[in-house]
């Protein structure tokens, strides 16, 4: 982490004491989160992740702030206190107030938390393990990055020990639905497949990009309902994230997949294409 830290409107020391144990977010993880890019010193689709991030908040009650512009220029100050043109950004809104353990003097309804750390180099490509029953795509709150982020963290936990660089979950219907921190793209000739949305997944702002604004002629990018045997049968398969962009998975658990393809590393330069248009309007801007 980077030396300073973001708590409303007052940039800290990164090790200052600014959270106690009467703010029931911080006791009970109530809150929401997001995990950004940065790139020229610009939030890359900060849009999208103040978006969803809204979404979230309302589905779970958390207090959020009314203003995108508002919130941004917070995290732009810490940015640029930090030095971090080039880094990534973790935004906290937690939630201070209910519940039976609620702690007396406590007047902000909710605080927003930002920290930066550099990149960091997640490597050529990934080994997976598998997980069975670890999405339940029929619950309320499937898809929501919330802050109770304690079952992601222990099952890459036990992938890390296992040896792996990270786990595929699946839902209780067997199908594949994510990692615990990014997405998955499985290809198929001309068609790049991934879970739809209804598999438990959580709406990555890198999956929604490749749906909906990289365009490559001939090349179908669409959702569809994936299991393991289909995985088995893709040309080559592919996770994304914010921290990761597009990063090439050369095994699964269990499974024979093949490797070696060229569909991401085609998509891999489209998206980083539109990464330095967006960030180049912003700092022109």
């Amino acid at each position: 982490m980077h030396d300073l830290m973001l708590v409303n409107e007052t940039i800290f020391p990164a090790g200052a004491r600014t959270l106690s144990p009467g703010q029931v977010g911080a006791v009970n993880g109530w809150g929401v989160f997001s995990t950004l890019r940065v790139h020229r010193g610009v939030l890359f689709a900060w849009e999208r992740h103040y978006a969803r991030m809204l979404k979230d908040a309302r589905l779970l009650q958390v207090p959020f702030p009314s203003s995108s512009d508002a919130m941004l220029a917070q995290l732009l100050r810490l940015l640029e206190a930090n030095q971090a043109q080039e880094a990534t950004l973790r935004v906290i809104v937690l939630r201070n107030r209910g519940g039976l353990w609620e702690g007396p003097g406590n007047d902000r309804p909710f605080d927003l938390i930002a920290f930066s750390t550099s990149l960091k180099h997640w490597g050529a490509s990934v080994r997976l393990g598998l997980v069975p029953q670890a999405r339940h795509a029929a619950n309320q709150f499937a898809g929501t990055k919330m802050l109770s982020w304690s079952f992601n963290l222990c099952l890459y936990d036990q992938a890390q020990a296992d040896g792996f660089d990270e786990v595929l979950l699946l839902n209780e219907r067997g199908e594949v639905s994510e990692l615990t921190s990014a997405n998955i793209f499985a290809v198929y000739g001309n068609e790049v497949v991934t879970p739809p949305l209804s598999s438990g997944c959580l709406p990555g702002v890198t999956r929604a990009l490749l749906l909906e604004e990289v365009q490559i002629p001939g090349l179908i990018i669409r959702e569809a309902v994936l299991t393991p045997a289909d995985l088995e049968r893709a040309d080559e398969i592919f996770i994304t994230s914010s921290t990761r962009d597009l990063l090439a998975v050369r095994e699964i658990q269990n499974l024979n997949i093949r490797q070696g393809g060229q569909m991401r590393a085609v998509l891999s330069a489209a998206f980083q294409s539109l990464i330095e248009n967006y960030c180049a309007a912003r700092t022109r801007a």
